[in-house]
């Protein structure tokens, strides 16, 4: 939301109230470690500056300035600053405290409370005061006309300081705008198009030619050459400098501007990031309205951010899992094929076989077959009842594929109940749907017939349990919040986004419950922050297209810089039917993801459909790159488990691994599958473009030696391989060549050892994992060209 036109002026009937000065300090922080500030929106140079009359006021306008204070009246701020953990600091402003605290609120430390943090408050000078937690610092400017906020990491045994950015004179603040200049935003204009039934309920704010919004405002600075990258999965450009971001997730597919994924969350190049804890709509300007600032503003009366240091990208996402959740660890057949019946393709039991069958004639290992929507009848989404039609016996065939092909089992689920769904008037009776604010349940026709939406705030609502390993939770995002309730009192408008992470965590915790621990997952597509705690997650619906295929990347990209440590995609894309090239291409790329799924709208996406000749066919291609990840699986796990226990996304941009470089803060077309592993699609049939940092970078396929920093351009790449180098000084433990699936017993096995460019007398020693959950087999060590093992680790 811009709150200003041009640099100087504000929009006509804007009311622009920003903190200039700190005319009391509340609490000094001495018995509770926090600080409390009242902040003035003028200067106070004497009593008679406390006061604010009304003689000024046209009379017509007086019953109007009892509601809004009116821009020549001196307003105050309250502002805390406290730390709940060391590099952490929390700013909490609110102009009237009176407001009522309602639901929903994001879960902080589900994990378990950290060591609390001990910050140092001080004062500098006479003007200055500072509160220190661990690295991180803010500073607090005092003077008159000067109130500031000045945030800043200390280097580890050191005195000096390197700023990372600060609030300004008028940098926090309320507006009041009128409610006709809001219908822009992604709330206001995604009711009145979307959901034209929910209206009916509510009386339009317009009608009152005088109503205006209330909006918090806080303004951080956006230094010379700093980059912000996250606000959850997008689609645009990697780098969000110069975008206006609304985080309120939308079902728009990845071609726009719409997210499935959105979350308060950034990430800078200057080793700090910022959480704004809120799961409502949160607007952000970065450095799209003024230059030099990051905007982010919410309506109400109060605004809450944190401030995450640590001293680099990666300190900062291991605090940001500290505050918002770990990402839990998948079981280890999640990283094996999920075939996908596809979406409005015919299949029956019959069908489904056969992709399974030709799947095995051509050694392209499956390890989990995905069920799409009509393994149910038509307009009986969400009966969670199979069509006897298609499927007669569904118990029997559901034990006959898993035994007979060795694969788990995932169907397809959304939280929308259709009326024809046998579960319908249970869920009416029971009160388990989000109602009208008369009573009724809310539906619509749009995506089914006269759907209802599950209402997860009620404990009573359920997910059936019918028997498979694992769900694809879709869909989440088409959620009303004008003119409905919750049945535990939730703020339908700050429900929006909060819906999807109740959705997907009851239906995680109910695998889990019965799988156990790091045996449950999901396939979702919508997430808000905390989410990362109910993997796996994947892009949504893209279309058929290289440009299809670079914008997917570029969305997982910016999910794993929110704290999401694996993600996956459509191979081939949703929407149309690929071309061989591009199919092969995707092929490479989803199997060097940390999860993969073949899976497309109206046609199937088993390889011989698209090519059947040749060196370069389609099958060659998806068994030669299944196979490749299935020997990398104990390096890839272990990453796994270190991305579970750290927050570090196992996929990751090349500037969170290589933030020193000047040019990895603008690569987002390859990245760092774990530490050692550099990856690059490529986007066409012919070349292959890629950056190598600094170092000796060695291909996975071919040993082929290059040495960084360089670019590399390859033409007539091969579609059998994908470009795949690995760092030097690295000790890769690989499964047998003719392992299938990839799920084994990683320390048992008899691991090939690979060495790549190993230092003159280094020794490097790398963890084995068991495959079943953190427990790990032992280790394997290479010195001097000699290699030992402990534990239980075998070698080939």
């Amino acid at each position: 939301m811009k709150f200003t036109d041009g640099l100087w002026h504000k929009p006509a009937g804007h009311d622009f109230s920003g903190g200039v000065e700190v005319v009391d300090v509340l609490n000094d922080g001495k018995v509770n470690g926090e600080l409390d500030l009242l902040v003035a929106t003028k200067h106070v140079a004497g009593r008679g500056d406390t006061l604010n009359g009304e003689q000024s006021l046209d009379p017509t306008e007086l019953a109007d300035s009892m509601l809004r204070d009116r821009p020549c009246l001196g307003s105050l701020l309250t502002v805390n600053i406290s730390s709940p953990c060391d590099d952490i600091i929390r700013v909490r402003l609110e102009h009237h405290k009176g407001v009522r605290e309602t639901g929903p609120h994001f879960d902080l430390f589900p994990d378990g409370s950290p060591d609390p943090s001990k910050p140092v408050i001080s004062k500098s000078n006479a003007d200055t005061i500072k509160l220190q937690s661990g690295s991180l610092s803010t500073s607090i400017n005092t003077s008159a006309y000067s109130y500031s906020l000045t945030f800043a990491s200390n280097a580890s045994n050191s005195t000096d300081s390197t700023f990372l950015c600060g609030t300004e004179p008028k940098g926090q603040a309320f507006i009041d705008v009128p409610y006709a200049h809001t219908l822009g935003q992604m709330s206001e204009a995604g009711c009145m198009s979307t959901y034209p039934d929910a209206l009916s309920d509510v009386v339009a704010p317009s009608s009152n030619p005088n109503a205006k919004t209330r909006f918090m405002l806080n303004e951080l600075t956006l230094s010379v050459g700093e980059s912000i990258y996250g606000l959850g999965e997008r689609f645009g450009p990697f780098i969000k400098n110069g975008q206006t971001v609304g985080i309120w997730n939308q079902d728009g597919g990845t071609s726009s501007q719409q997210a499935y994924k959105n979350i308060p969350f950034y990430l800078s190049s200057r080793g700090y990031a910022v959480f704004v804890n809120h799961p409502e709509e949160v607007d952000y300007e970065v450095g799209s309205e003024k230059c030099s600032k990051v905007g982010f503003s919410v309506r109400g009366e109060k605004l809450e951010y944190y401030v995450i240091g640590g001293g680099s990208m990666k300190a900062a996402l291991m605090n940001y899992a500290k505050l918002t959740g770990k990402p839990a660890l998948p079981p280890s057949w999640t990283y094996g094929l999920y075939l996908s019946t596809s979406f409005t393709t015919s299949y029956d039991e019959k069908t489904v076989s056969s992709f399974l069958d030709g799947m095995k004639e051509r050694s392209c290992p499956v390890r989990v077959l995905h069920l799409d929507c009509f393994w149910m009848k038509r307009y009986d989404w969400c009966s969670f009842d199979f069509d006897r039609e298609a499927f007669p016996d569904p118990e029997t065939y559901i034990k006959t594929v898993k035994e007979k092909y060795n694969v788990k089992v995932c169907v397809w689920i959304n939280p929308y109940i259709s009326q024809r769904a046998s579960i319908f008037q249970e869920g009416v009776d029971n009160g388990y749907f989000i109602k009208r604010t008369n009573g009724d349940v809310w539906q619509w026709d749009l995506w089914q017939a006269g759907m209802a939406v599950v209402d997860f705030t009620n404990p009573e609502a359920w997910l059936m349990d019918i028997g498979v390993d694992t769900f694809k939770t879709d869909f989440g995002e088409r959620i009303p919040h004008l003119g409905v309730k919750y049945h535990d009192g939730s703020d339908p408008f700050k429900a929006h986004n909060f819906y999807t992470h109740l959705y997907n965590k009851v239906v995680f915790e109910t695998v889990q419950e019965r799988f156990g621990v790091h045996q449950a997952a999901l396939f979702a597509r919508s997430a808000t922050a905390g989410g990362q705690r109910f993997p796996v997650h994947w892009g949504g619906d893209c279309e058929s297209t290289y440009e299809a295929m670079a914008e997917s990347l570029r969305g997982g990209l910016s999910l794993t810089s929110t704290g999401f440590a694996f993600w996956s995609h459509d191979i081939g894309g949703f929407e149309g039917r690929p071309p061989a090239g591009l199919f092969k291409r995707w092929l490479a790329f989803g199997l060097f993801s940390s999860h993969s799924r073949l899976h497309g709208s109206n046609s199937y996406r088993v390889p011989w459909l698209y090519d059947t000749e040749g060196s370069d066919e389609a099958s060659r291609v998806c068994s030669i790159v299944t196979k490749a990840k299935l020997r990398l699986m104990p390096y890839l796990y272990a990453q796994s488990i270190y991305a579970s226990d750290t927050g570090i996304p196992v996929m990751r941009s090349m500037v969170i691994e290589f933030p020193d470089n000047p040019t990895t803060p603008y690569l987002d077309k390859q990245y760092m599958l774990g530490e050692k592993l550099l990856v690059a699609p490529v986007f066409s049939d012919e070349t292959a473009l890629f950056y190598l940092p600094e170092g000796k970078w060695t291909c996975f396929w071919t040993e082929e030696v290059l040495e960084g920093p360089r670019w590399v351009k390859k033409t007539n790449y091969p579609f059998t391989q994908i470009p795949v180098y690995v760092r030097e000084n690295t000790v890769l433990c690989l499964g047998p060549e003719d392992i299938g699936i990839p799920d084994y017993d990683y320390g048992s096995v008899g691991l090939h050892v690979k060495c790549y460019a190993l230092k003159e007398g280094h020794q490097v020693t790398v963890d084995i994992p068991s495959g079943e959950g953190k427990d790990w087999a032992g280790k394997v060590s290479v010195t001097g060209g000699k290699v030992t093992t402990e534990g239980s680790v075998s070698l080939a």
